[in-house]
């Protein structure tokens, strides 16, 4: 499989590709196999990312899991760069508006973070909720930080509605 490893401002990450899709995004580097296009346009993208340049990616994505954790997926990918939406939010637009657990167990499992961007969800009243990335809360408070967002949120910055 190939994939590519960057050094970030969150440490180490490696991305997978498969087929001409990136299926993975991981902590920490690898050795590397082999890279492509498709993964060398996420590593600059992903460098743009965290110079402050993009918000949000193109990029072809696949990742693996139930068609509820893929529809949360898709409504993460909906949350612009600088805003945050709620577990709640994210129960509502993938269709199970009182599956506020299993928005988390799906955050939880996001198998491409960032990219798809968990960090961005947080739990009712602006609270940080968890966050499964190497570092944890302190990881997802970076990640906002770079799009303009400082945790603890205040009622001035909101959350986006999907």
């Amino acid at each position: 499989m190939p994939q590519i490893s960057i050094n970030s401002p969150v440490g180490p990450l490696t991305i997978f590709e498969f087929d001409g899709v990136i299926v993975a995004l991981d902590w920490g580097f690898v050795e590397e196999m082999e890279t492509s296009p498709v993964l060398e346009d996420a590593k600059a993208q992903l460098a743009d990312y965290f110079a402050g340049k993009r918000g949000d990616f193109d990029l072809p994505l696949a990742p693996d899991g139930t068609d509820f954790q893929k529809a949360v997926w898709d409504a993460m990918r909906k949350i612009p760069a600088g805003s945050t939406a709620t577990y709640k939010d994210l129960a509502t637009a993938a269709g199970s508006p009182k599956a506020f657990q299993s928005v988390g167990t799906a955050c939880g499992l996001n198998p491409i973070p960032i990219i798809i961007p968990c960090h961005r969800v947080l739990a009712s009243g602006d609270k940080p909720g968890g966050y499964s990335g190497d570092g944890g809360l302190e990881t997802k408070r970076a990640l906002l930080k770079i799009e303009g967002v400082d945790l603890p949120l205040g009622d001035d910055q909101g959350s986006f509605d999907l």
